[in-house]
């Protein structure tokens, strides 16, 4: 990342105000989501199986992966600044009926749902804030203000989720200090909406006459229809939601193994699991702003595709070699490599669709993103956890999910490359 392109991102106003508002509505989700799986998965009085574990992931997640694309609608229709400011503010909201949910022990359909809420109105804002960025920066500036907006919000997250733990340890690890933890969240995302009103209303789109509003529901699946075709028609485009997705589903697998390591192998003791979850967490969140150092200097030498192509590589050989020891420090460093992949590919195919997808169509597309990078997650967790034992320790599956990590590497850089002779031959030719 060069020091002063960065300076010169850094000097505009406007993206000052947008990253802030970034920064403080991930901090928060951090804080939030400890809170949450604190109480699913780590909490002394309730131990959660394999099953209820993916059954968390899926109610919270699937559901909004289903609405996700009408979300995607509305932020071609809406002022996205508007949705900045609102969506936090809902968030609070529905973030207080469930610290009273928890402060009544009611942890049944309802908490969940309140769960689905506040998840679903993020990946609603988080798409809002990635189809705004090309209106703050110039088009050669994206990828390293990727690189520097979404690793920094991604390590914010991280940076909540120690908050979070450690207020969870000063407030206590019960219903109650649960509650509390869940209020100081509602109070945050107050913040993170007061910081977006000092974006100007109209500055971040969507333009060009776009109607501002809702519309039926006969007009949001004719603009799906429209946005499928755009996707379609940009075979880059379609090849990173691809490429994105395919890694998300073997994440969704680690993720829940490392989950059951950190509770049933790596420790027996709930509290301390959640230590180790944690560190695993931050360990990961190293690896996220590894990935952010490295990846615009790269791209300036080979292409975004090539290296999507070896992040998946390297990822499924760090995953094969670290991962079947299954000693603690070992996937650790697995977590670190894989937080490398993760970021690295994200920076990529955010760049890729900033670029290539056009700014009327940008929040459909961006949504049905967010849908599919949620809904692959959930489904390979839900899968995983129907063979995974209690313990975690499954070579099989260690083995597995490296060798599909090279096969889709080599599989995606072959496509990637028929795509690029495609696009390339008209242009010769002209």
């Amino acid at each position: 990342m060069r020091s002063g392109e960065l300076r010169g991102i850094l000097a505009g106003r406007h993206f000052r105000r947008l990253y802030a508002t970034r920064l403080v509505s991930q901090l928060t989700d951090g804080v939030f989501q400890v809170a949450l799986a604190g109480y699913v998965f780590f909490s002394p009085e309730r131990q959660a199986s394999a099953g209820e574990a993916a059954a968390a992931f899926a109610v919270t997640l699937l559901p909004y992966s289903a609405l996700g694309p009408f979300a995607g609608v509305f932020l071609d229709r809406w002022r996205r600044r508007q949705i900045l400011v609102w969506a936090p503010v809902l968030r609070a909201a529905v973030v207080l009926v469930v610290a009273a949910m928890v402060a009544v022990g009611e942890d049944g359909p309802p908490f969940f749902v309140g769960g689905l809420v506040v998840l679903g109105v993020n990946r609603f804002f988080l798409s809002a804030l990635s189809a705004a960025l090309p209106h703050v920066v110039r088009r050669e500036q994206l990828v390293t203000a990727n690189a520097f907006a979404v690793t920094s919000g991604t390590v914010i997250a991280f940076v909540g989720g120690g908050l979070g733990y450690l207020l969870r340890a000063a407030l206590g690890a019960g219903a109650e200090g649960t509650a509390l933890l869940l209020v100081v969240a509602a109070v945050l995302f107050l913040i993170a909406g007061t910081v977006a009103l000092l974006l100007p209303k109209d500055m971040l789109g969507p333009h060009a006459g776009e109607p501002t509003g809702g519309g039926t529901a006969r007009e949001v699946l004719n603009g799906l229809v429209d946005g499928a075709r755009h996707i379609a028609r940009l075979r880059p485009a379609a090849l990173a939601l691809g490429a994105i997705s395919f890694h998300r589903f073997l994440y969704g697998v680690v993720l829940m193994q490392t989950l059951l390591l950190c509770r049933g192998h790596f420790t027996g003791d709930a509290e301390d699991g959640l230590r180790v979850a944690a560190a695993m967490l931050g360990v990961s969140g190293a690896g996220y702003f590894a990935a952010a150092l490295v990846t615009p200097a790269v791209v300036r030498r080979i292409s975004k595709q090539a290296w999507i192509s070896l992040l998946l590589a390297g990822g499924g050989v760090c995953v094969l070699v670290l991962g079947l020891p299954f000693a603690e420090v070992a996937w650790a460093a697995a977590s670190f490599a894989l937080g490398v992949t993760s970021q690295g590919v994200k920076l990529c195919v955010d760049t890729i669709l900033q670029e290539t997808v056009e700014d009327a169509y940008r929040g459909r597309v961006f949504a049905v993103y967010d849908m599919l990078f949620n809904a692959t997650f959930a489904a390979s967790a839900a899968l995983a956890a129907s063979w995974l034992p209690v313990s975690g320790v499954s070579s099989g599956t260690v083995v597995g999910v490296a060798v599909v990590y090279v096969v889709g590497a080599v599989g995606y850089r072959a496509a990637s490359q028929r795509v690029a002779v495609l696009t390339d031959a008209p242009r010769n030719a002209a």
